[in-house]
């Protein structure tokens, strides 16, 4: 290939060598038959690496094999989580990833990963998914044309005119009388035959990134940045379409997300105004939740002006108490929001996690501890949310409890030296440390100062233990 589409992202090696940690992790587990487990490390590892195309095709298998042998799809909450469209089109993508390998036959959301992939400038999965995509929607007793034309759409855009000119043929048979799309067929055929390389000319785009100068010129050539007049026109815009027609969902919550981008209190307020009369007239959760999600969002801004603030003037006091009590206000506002959704939504593992998460946080160890015992049932997070467990149990006084269930995730945990294992093991020797196991705990402090020398307070600790085992 002479050149790479703009946006094209590379992935950094280090990654690439992180990632397949936990796509062997999952091909382990995947064979024992434990398929849920080993969907959530694929999906850990494409995290890290998006573009590691066995990886795709190896959890596709996992989902089809999972769906042959009784496998059902994610329950309505689960999949409303996933569905939730966020500014991350890589958190995007895997969250659709996720949902097509509980149920590898909708076509929807191979759409969704593929148009996703896309804006991210992940063409290698580009690639993977648009073959999976246009055969499963030919395959269906009623193809959607509009996908047809997005797959040919993006083709176009990766100047992957053979591609395209496929894509466009299954679109003809569906509208053979068509004349704009006979011409752009016709122009594809051409284009495809003036055209030299494509993808068949190179193992993938990957390959193609010759040097990093060029990936940061494709990446800088596309960036979009908003200016506050086009988001002002955009929520004009959107609020002109919901209002004629307020019976929409997609035009209620295109208005609301408009209003939300432009992260002002006036627009922001704006849309509270509005899910709350609709909340008030349908009594339906999910207009309320998104009170919470922007009154939380308004939060958050705030702690980072405070921050922004501190860390301008380090040694002002009045800021740094200013901070903290906002912050401890900031997390109980928070647990008063999540409590409501996990309310609404019972099964909500998201919700339950987070409710979790800020009893942790405002030191309420012993109610944390139920809550993270059954959110770390949920794959997605079952290394977080037990390390926490085993952090709790040693605050409340549980040593014992403490030491078990950390040392489990840490036999169970794939990579060794990474952020997440240093923790592990510098929580599970403060734990044998309280339990007066002195040389255990030496030994996983020692791991740890292996990894990270100045990781936390490891070298005092080690100092100090191996001091008192020497008088």
């Amino acid at each position: 290939m002479a050149e790479l589409p703009a946006g094209y992202a590379n992935i950094p090696e280090e990654d690439r060598r992180k990632a397949k940690a936990f796509f062997d992790r999952g091909k382990t587990v995947a064979d024992t038959g434990n398929y849920e487990y080993a969907i959530e490390m694929y999906i850990q590892g494409l995290t890290l690496d998006p573009e590691e195309i066995e990886a795709h095709r190896a959890l596709r298998e996992i989902a089809l094999r999972r769906k042959a042998s009784g496998g059902k799809a994610l329950d309505y909450f689960k999949r409303s989580a996933l569905t939730k469209v966020s500014k991350d089109d890589k958190q995007n993508m895997l969250n659709y990833e996720k949902l097509v390998s509980y149920d590898p036959g909708n076509t929807d959301y191979l759409l969704q990963i593929l148009q996703n992939a896309h804006r991210a400038g992940f063409f290698d999965t580009v690639m993977w998914a648009g073959p999976i995509l246009q055969k499963s929607n030919a395959d269906t007793k009623n193809p959607d044309l509009n996908k047809f034309i997005i797959l040919k759409d993006v083709y176009k855009q990766l100047g992957e005119w053979k591609l395209a000119t496929d894509a466009c043929h299954y679109a003809m048979k569906m509208r053979p009388n068509d004349m704009a799309l006979q011409t752009e067929l016709k122009n594809l055929g051409a284009q495809h035959t003036m055209s030299k390389g494509g993808y068949g000319d190179a193992k993938s785009f990957r390959e193609s990134m010759k040097d990093a100068s060029l990936q940061n010129k494709l990446l800088e050539s596309d960036r979009d940045v908003q200016s506050v007049d086009h988001l002002q026109r955009a929520v004009a815009e959107a609020e002109l379409e919901w209002r004629g027609d307020k019976e929409d969902p997609a035009k209620l919550n295109k208005y609301i997300d408009a209003l939300r981008r432009t992260e002002q209190a006036e627009y922001e307020e704006l849309a509270i105004e509005v899910l709350d009369e609709i909340f008030q007239s349908t009594r339906q959760f999910r207009y309320r939740q998104k009170i919470g999600e922007i009154r939380m969002a308004q939060l958050a801004r705030m702690e980072r002006s405070l921050k922004d603030q501190l860390a301008a003037d380090p040694a002002d006091v009045e800021v740094q108490k200013t901070l903290h009590d906002f912050q401890l206000e900031k997390i109980k506002a928070e647990l008063e929001e999540y409590q409501l959704q996990l309310e609404a939504y019972p099964t909500d593992s998201s919700a339950r996690y987070q409710v979790a998460r800020r009893l942790f946080a405002l030191k309420q160890f012993q109610e944390a501890i139920p809550v993270f015992q059954q959110v770390r049932s949920d794959p997605k997070y079952r290394i977080n949310a037990s390390l926490l467990l085993g952090e709790c149990f040693l605050e409340a006084g549980f040593v014992d409890e403490a030491v078990d269930t950390i040392k489990v995730i840490i036999d169970d945990y794939p990579t060794k030296g990474d952020e997440r294992s240093r923790e592990m093991y510098y929580w599970y020797a403060r734990a044998l440390e309280e339990k007066k196991e002195q040389p255990t705990a030496i030994k996983a402090y020692s791991q740890v100062a292996q990894w990270d020398f100045n990781y936390r307070d490891v070298q005092t600790r080690i100092k100090r233990l191996r001091a008192a085992a020497a008088t």
